[in-house]
């Protein structure tokens, strides 16, 4: 009998999973947002503030920049973890992915939300 000792990381699956589902949510908000464009007449600022200034629209741009977000960092991870061997360097390279993402999250934030 062989005992299997897994170790590090358990990604795999959920990963996968997790990209196809953001993949999903990217596309439809490109299509909705699409057709949208499609029947105006003309797009000026206020058509395009107007489209920006309901909550339904606000929440699903965040879910979209959310869904890139974390569908780059995914990426980025594997591309980082398969071909970056000195570990310093990859985890140089993580935190700055990283934190580069959870500003952008911030920045996205207050652009649907502020002022």
């Amino acid at each position: 009998m062989v005992n299997r000792v897994v170790v590090g990381a358990h990604y795999g699956l959920r990963d996968w999973l997790v990209q196809r589902i953001s993949a999903v949510v990217m596309v439809v908000y490109v299509l909705m947002l699409a057709g949208y464009m499609l029947m105006q007449d003309h797009l000026d600022y206020d058509t395009w503030t107007g489209m920006f200034s309901s909550l339904w629209m606000r929440t699903f741009s965040l879910l979209f920049l959310l869904s890139l977000f974390y569908h780059a960092w995914i990426g980025i991870r594997d591309i980082v973890m398969d071909y970056i061997k000195p570990a310093a360097v990859r985890l140089l390279i993580h935190t700055l992915v990283v934190l580069a993402l959870v500003v952008y999250t911030i920045w996205s934030v207050q652009i649907l939300w502020g002022m």
